[in-house]
Protein backbone atom coordinates (compact mmCIF):
# COMPACT_ATOMS: atom_id res chain seq x y z
CA UNK A 1 0.00 0.00 0.00
CA UNK A 2 1.37 3.42 -0.81
CA UNK A 3 2.16 5.82 2.06
CA UNK A 4 -0.88 8.46 1.21
CA UNK A 5 -4.54 8.15 1.03
CA UNK A 6 -5.74 6.17 -2.13
CA UNK A 7 -8.24 8.65 -3.99
CA UNK A 8 -12.41 8.75 -3.06
CA UNK A 9 -13.57 7.37 -5.84
CA UNK A 10 -15.99 5.68 -4.37
CA UNK A 11 -16.99 8.05 -1.59
CA UNK A 12 -15.80 5.69 1.26
CA UNK A 13 -11.75 5.82 0.75
CA UNK A 14 -12.56 2.03 -0.77
CA UNK A 15 -12.56 2.51 -4.30
CA UNK A 16 -8.19 1.75 -5.12
CA UNK A 17 -7.93 -0.64 -2.01
CA UNK A 18 -6.69 -4.09 -2.55
CA UNK A 19 -9.38 -7.38 -2.20
CA UNK A 20 -7.73 -9.64 0.09
CA UNK A 21 -7.93 -10.13 3.83
CA UNK A 22 -6.14 -7.89 6.07
CA UNK A 23 -5.96 -5.09 3.74
CA UNK A 24 -4.43 -2.01 5.03
CA UNK A 25 -7.44 1.05 5.19
CA UNK A 26 -6.75 4.59 4.39
CA UNK A 27 -8.28 5.59 7.77
CA UNK A 28 -8.65 3.17 10.17
CA UNK A 29 -10.96 3.94 13.14
CA UNK A 30 -10.70 -0.17 14.64
CA UNK A 31 -7.62 -2.26 14.21
CA UNK A 32 -7.25 -5.99 15.17
CA UNK A 33 -4.02 -7.71 15.36
CA UNK A 34 -3.01 -11.53 15.96
CA UNK A 35 -6.70 -11.87 17.96
CA UNK A 36 -7.11 -15.13 18.91
CA UNK A 37 -9.90 -16.87 21.43
CA UNK A 38 -10.15 -20.73 22.08
CA UNK A 39 -12.64 -22.53 24.05
CA UNK A 40 -10.74 -25.44 25.35
CA UNK A 41 -9.51 -27.02 22.21
CA UNK A 42 -11.87 -25.29 19.94
CA UNK A 43 -10.47 -22.15 18.35
CA UNK A 44 -13.63 -19.64 17.69
CA UNK A 45 -11.87 -16.25 16.89
CA UNK A 46 -8.05 -16.48 14.95
CA UNK A 47 -8.12 -13.29 13.09
CA UNK A 48 -4.56 -12.27 11.82
CA UNK A 49 -5.06 -8.43 10.90
CA UNK A 50 -8.26 -6.46 10.40
CA UNK A 51 -8.88 -2.74 9.44
CA UNK A 52 -12.47 -0.97 9.47
CA UNK A 53 -12.68 2.15 7.68
CA UNK A 54 -13.76 5.11 9.16
CA UNK A 55 -17.15 6.35 8.26
CA UNK A 56 -18.25 3.39 6.14
CA UNK A 57 -20.89 0.55 6.16
CA UNK A 58 -19.20 -3.07 7.16
CA UNK A 59 -21.08 -6.10 7.11
CA UNK A 60 -19.36 -9.19 8.67
CA UNK A 61 -20.40 -12.70 7.42
CA UNK A 62 -20.04 -16.00 7.44
CA UNK A 63 -21.45 -19.42 7.87
CA UNK A 64 -22.98 -20.68 11.18
CA UNK A 65 -19.89 -21.00 14.05
CA UNK A 66 -17.43 -19.04 11.87
CA UNK A 67 -16.69 -16.90 15.17
CA UNK A 68 -18.70 -13.12 14.37
CA UNK A 69 -20.20 -13.03 17.47
CA UNK A 70 -17.62 -13.49 19.52
CA UNK A 71 -15.58 -11.92 18.03
CA UNK A 72 -17.90 -8.71 18.35
CA UNK A 73 -17.54 -9.56 21.79
CA UNK A 74 -13.70 -9.54 22.11
CA UNK A 75 -13.83 -6.03 20.23
CA UNK A 76 -16.57 -4.23 22.44
CA UNK A 77 -14.96 -5.88 26.10
CA UNK A 78 -17.72 -8.49 26.59
CA UNK A 79 -14.90 -11.44 26.56
CA UNK A 80 -11.27 -11.23 26.27
CA UNK A 81 -9.41 -12.85 23.79
CA UNK A 82 -6.20 -15.10 24.54
CA UNK A 83 -3.38 -13.47 22.89
CA UNK A 84 -4.09 -10.12 20.24
CA UNK A 85 -4.46 -6.76 20.23
CA UNK A 86 -7.24 -3.91 19.33
CA UNK A 87 -6.90 -0.27 18.98
CA UNK A 88 -9.65 2.27 18.53
CA UNK A 89 -8.80 5.91 16.82
CA UNK A 90 -5.17 4.82 17.36
CA UNK A 91 -5.59 3.98 21.20
CA UNK A 92 -5.34 0.02 22.77
CA UNK A 93 -8.95 -1.28 24.22
CA UNK A 94 -6.93 -4.24 25.36
CA UNK A 95 -8.84 -4.76 28.72
CA UNK A 96 -11.28 -2.07 28.34
CA UNK A 97 -14.75 -2.85 29.98
CA UNK A 98 -17.74 -2.42 27.73
CA UNK A 99 -19.31 0.69 29.67
CA UNK A 100 -15.73 2.76 29.55
CA UNK A 101 -15.74 1.38 25.54
CA UNK A 102 -19.52 3.25 25.46
CA UNK A 103 -18.15 5.99 26.90
CA UNK A 104 -15.37 6.62 23.92
CA UNK A 105 -17.76 6.06 21.49
CA UNK A 106 -17.87 2.01 21.03
CA UNK A 107 -21.55 0.73 21.22
CA UNK A 108 -23.12 -2.73 19.87
CA UNK A 109 -26.53 -4.17 20.05
CA UNK A 110 -26.98 -7.62 20.61
CA UNK A 111 -28.69 -10.94 18.85
CA UNK A 112 -30.76 -11.43 21.82
CA UNK A 113 -31.88 -7.95 22.66
CA UNK A 114 -30.74 -6.37 26.34
CA UNK A 115 -33.41 -3.95 26.72
CA UNK A 116 -34.77 -3.45 30.54
CA UNK A 117 -38.56 -5.04 30.52
CA UNK A 118 -39.71 -3.02 33.47
CA UNK A 119 -39.00 -0.02 32.45
CA UNK A 120 -40.51 2.10 29.78
CA UNK A 121 -39.52 2.48 26.14
CA UNK A 122 -38.48 6.18 26.91
CA UNK A 123 -36.60 5.38 30.80
CA UNK A 124 -34.24 2.26 28.40
CA UNK A 125 -33.94 5.34 25.78
CA UNK A 126 -32.97 7.89 28.39
CA UNK A 127 -30.31 5.33 29.80
CA UNK A 128 -28.32 5.42 27.11
CA UNK A 129 -27.37 9.09 26.81
CA UNK A 130 -23.90 10.10 28.48
CA UNK A 131 -23.06 12.13 31.36
CA UNK A 132 -25.98 13.21 32.93
CA UNK A 133 -26.25 15.31 35.72
CA UNK A 134 -29.18 13.27 37.40
CA UNK A 135 -26.69 10.21 37.83
CA UNK A 136 -24.90 11.79 40.65
CA UNK A 137 -25.87 10.94 43.86
CA UNK A 138 -25.86 14.76 45.45
CA UNK A 139 -27.11 16.38 42.08
CA UNK A 140 -29.68 14.06 41.68
CA UNK A 141 -31.06 15.27 45.27
CA UNK A 142 -31.51 18.84 43.67
CA UNK A 143 -34.06 18.02 40.38
CA UNK A 144 -33.27 21.74 39.29
CA UNK A 145 -29.45 20.71 38.68
CA UNK A 146 -30.43 18.94 36.27
CA UNK A 147 -34.57 19.23 35.30
CA UNK A 148 -33.17 21.11 31.83
CA UNK A 149 -30.70 18.94 30.42
CA UNK A 150 -33.31 15.54 31.22
CA UNK A 151 -36.23 17.42 29.11
CA UNK A 152 -33.25 17.33 26.22
CA UNK A 153 -32.30 14.22 26.66
CA UNK A 154 -36.20 13.57 25.88
CA UNK A 155 -36.51 15.13 22.96
CA UNK A 156 -33.52 13.68 21.63
CA UNK A 157 -35.32 10.17 22.50
CA UNK A 158 -38.51 11.27 20.67
CA UNK A 159 -36.58 12.04 17.56
CA UNK A 160 -35.64 8.44 17.86
CA UNK A 161 -38.20 7.13 18.67
CA UNK A 162 -40.24 8.58 15.93
CA UNK A 163 -37.50 7.93 13.23
CA UNK A 164 -37.66 4.43 14.30
CA UNK A 165 -41.56 4.03 14.40
CA UNK A 166 -41.59 3.28 18.05
CA UNK A 167 -42.79 6.71 19.06
CA UNK A 168 -46.64 5.01 19.99
CA UNK A 169 -44.96 2.82 22.41
CA UNK A 170 -42.69 5.27 24.10
CA UNK A 171 -44.60 5.56 27.74
CA UNK A 172 -44.94 1.38 27.63
CA UNK A 173 -43.30 -1.15 29.48
CA UNK A 174 -40.38 -2.26 26.89
CA UNK A 175 -41.16 -6.41 28.06
CA UNK A 176 -44.56 -5.56 25.99
CA UNK A 177 -42.82 -4.79 22.50
CA UNK A 178 -42.73 -7.75 20.57
CA UNK A 179 -39.28 -9.17 19.03
CA UNK A 180 -38.51 -6.67 16.16
CA UNK A 181 -39.66 -3.47 18.14
CA UNK A 182 -37.04 -4.77 20.95
CA UNK A 183 -34.29 -4.90 18.52
CA UNK A 184 -35.63 -1.59 17.00
CA UNK A 185 -35.41 0.10 20.52
CA UNK A 186 -31.81 -1.32 21.33
CA UNK A 187 -30.68 0.37 18.22
CA UNK A 188 -32.21 3.94 18.95
CA UNK A 189 -31.09 3.51 22.50
CA UNK A 190 -27.74 2.67 21.39
CA UNK A 191 -27.86 6.07 18.85
CA UNK A 192 -28.72 7.78 21.77
CA UNK A 193 -24.65 8.01 23.30
CA UNK A 194 -23.46 9.86 20.09
CA UNK A 195 -20.75 6.71 19.18
CA UNK A 196 -18.68 6.94 16.55
CA UNK A 197 -19.00 3.25 15.91
CA UNK A 198 -21.75 1.17 16.20
CA UNK A 199 -21.92 -2.59 16.08
CA UNK A 200 -25.06 -4.42 15.12
CA UNK A 201 -25.58 -8.10 15.70
CA UNK A 202 -28.41 -9.17 13.37
CA UNK A 203 -30.55 -6.30 12.94
CA UNK A 204 -32.76 -7.52 10.87
CA UNK A 205 -33.64 -10.38 12.52
CA UNK A 206 -37.13 -10.79 13.39
CA UNK A 207 -38.00 -7.22 12.45
CA UNK A 208 -41.36 -6.98 10.52
CA UNK A 209 -40.72 -7.26 6.31
CA UNK A 210 -42.62 -3.50 6.91
CA UNK A 211 -40.18 -1.85 8.68
CA UNK A 212 -37.31 -3.61 7.16
CA UNK A 213 -37.04 -1.00 4.27
CA UNK A 214 -37.25 1.99 6.82
CA UNK A 215 -34.57 0.65 8.98
CA UNK A 216 -31.78 -0.37 6.32
CA UNK A 217 -32.40 3.91 5.19
CA UNK A 218 -31.68 4.73 8.78
CA UNK A 219 -28.77 2.60 8.78
CA UNK A 220 -27.28 3.71 5.25
CA UNK A 221 -28.06 7.59 6.48
CA UNK A 222 -25.45 6.88 10.05
CA UNK A 223 -22.06 7.24 7.74
CA UNK A 224 -23.59 10.75 6.59
CA UNK A 225 -23.58 11.36 10.64
CA UNK A 226 -20.13 10.60 11.45
CA UNK A 227 -20.99 7.07 12.19
CA UNK A 228 -19.39 4.08 11.54
CA UNK A 229 -21.40 0.70 11.41
CA UNK A 230 -20.27 -2.73 11.45
CA UNK A 231 -23.10 -5.42 11.01
CA UNK A 232 -23.35 -8.99 11.57
CA UNK A 233 -26.18 -10.28 8.71
CA UNK A 234 -27.19 -13.05 7.55
CA UNK A 235 -29.59 -11.85 4.81
CA UNK A 236 -27.16 -11.70 1.99
CA UNK A 237 -29.93 -9.15 0.29
CA UNK A 238 -29.75 -6.73 3.34
CA UNK A 239 -25.78 -7.12 2.70
CA UNK A 240 -26.03 -6.00 -0.46
CA UNK A 241 -28.06 -3.20 -0.04
CA UNK A 242 -26.08 -1.59 2.48
CA UNK A 243 -22.62 -2.55 3.07
CA UNK A 244 -19.87 -0.68 1.81
CA UNK A 245 -17.26 -3.28 2.23
CA UNK A 246 -17.93 -6.82 2.97
CA UNK A 247 -15.49 -9.15 5.58
CA UNK A 248 -15.70 -12.98 5.16
CA UNK A 249 -15.54 -15.03 8.25
CA UNK A 250 -14.53 -18.84 8.41
CA UNK A 251 -13.70 -21.02 11.00
CA UNK A 252 -12.61 -18.01 13.38
CA UNK A 253 -10.63 -16.40 10.43
CA UNK A 254 -11.04 -13.62 8.11
CA UNK A 255 -10.84 -15.11 4.56
CA UNK A 256 -11.72 -12.72 2.32
CA UNK A 257 -12.83 -8.91 2.20
CA UNK A 258 -14.09 -6.84 -0.22
CA UNK A 259 -17.08 -5.44 -2.26
CA UNK A 260 -20.54 -7.49 -2.12
CA UNK A 261 -19.55 -8.00 -6.28
CA UNK A 262 -16.22 -9.55 -5.30
CA UNK A 263 -17.14 -11.58 -2.41
CA UNK A 264 -20.06 -13.50 -3.98
CA UNK A 265 -17.62 -14.44 -6.90
CA UNK A 266 -14.47 -15.40 -4.22
CA UNK A 267 -13.98 -19.04 -4.30
CA UNK A 268 -13.17 -19.57 -0.65
CA UNK A 269 -16.35 -17.73 -0.10
CA UNK A 270 -18.33 -20.03 -1.65
CA UNK A 271 -16.46 -23.28 -0.40
CA UNK A 272 -16.89 -21.61 2.81
CA UNK A 273 -20.97 -21.59 2.54
CA UNK A 274 -21.69 -24.34 0.63
CA UNK A 275 -18.54 -26.67 1.39
CA UNK A 276 -18.53 -29.79 -0.25
CA UNK A 277 -21.39 -28.43 -2.66
CA UNK A 278 -18.95 -25.64 -3.70
CA UNK A 279 -20.42 -26.35 -7.16
CA UNK A 280 -23.50 -26.33 -6.99
CA UNK A 281 -25.21 -23.13 -8.58
CA UNK A 282 -24.66 -19.87 -6.51
CA UNK A 283 -27.09 -17.37 -8.91
CA UNK A 284 -30.30 -17.37 -10.71
CA UNK A 285 -28.78 -18.31 -14.20
CA UNK A 286 -26.91 -21.16 -13.10
CA UNK A 287 -29.49 -22.40 -11.16
CA UNK A 288 -31.84 -22.24 -14.13
CA UNK A 289 -29.27 -23.91 -15.93
CA UNK A 290 -28.61 -26.72 -13.69
CA UNK A 291 -32.81 -27.28 -13.27
CA UNK A 292 -32.72 -27.85 -17.21
CA UNK A 293 -29.92 -30.01 -17.04
CA UNK A 294 -31.60 -32.09 -14.56
CA UNK A 295 -34.98 -32.42 -16.64
CA UNK A 296 -33.32 -33.31 -19.66
CA UNK A 297 -31.73 -36.30 -18.00
CA UNK A 298 -34.36 -37.36 -16.22
CA UNK A 299 -36.56 -37.25 -19.62
CA UNK A 300 -33.45 -39.36 -21.28
CA UNK A 301 -33.89 -42.06 -18.55
CA UNK A 302 -36.95 -42.19 -18.65
CA UNK A 303 -37.01 -42.44 -22.77
CA UNK A 304 -34.46 -45.35 -22.08
CA UNK A 305 -36.78 -47.27 -19.40
CA UNK A 306 -39.29 -46.90 -21.68
CA UNK A 307 -37.40 -48.42 -24.80
CA UNK A 308 -36.49 -51.44 -22.32
CA UNK A 309 -39.73 -52.25 -21.36
CA UNK A 310 -40.85 -52.19 -24.92
CA UNK A 311 -38.49 -54.59 -26.07
CA UNK A 312 -38.76 -57.15 -23.04
CA UNK A 313 -42.78 -56.90 -24.51
CA UNK A 314 -41.85 -57.36 -27.79
CA UNK A 315 -39.92 -60.03 -26.83
CA UNK A 316 -43.04 -61.74 -24.61
CA UNK A 317 -44.72 -61.04 -27.73
CA UNK A 318 -42.59 -63.12 -29.70
CA UNK A 319 -42.19 -66.18 -27.94
CA UNK A 320 -46.31 -66.35 -28.31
Amino acid sequence: MPDEAPILVDGTGLGTIANEPGVAKPDPIVVVDKMRRAFGGIVAVNVDHLEIQRGVITGLIGPNGAGKTTFFNLLTGFDSPNTGHAEFNGASIDGTSPHTLARRGMVRTFQLTKSLTRLSVMENMKLGSQKQGGEVFWRALVPPLWLTQDREIEKRADVLLERFKLSHMRDEYAGTLSGGQRKLLEMARALMSSPEVIMLDEPMAGVNPALTQDLLEHVKGLPDEGVTVVFVEHDMDVVRDISDWVVVMAEGSIIAEGSHSTITANRDVIDAYLGTHHDAPIDFDEEAARITEDEAAAAREIARDEEIVQKIEEAGDDDD
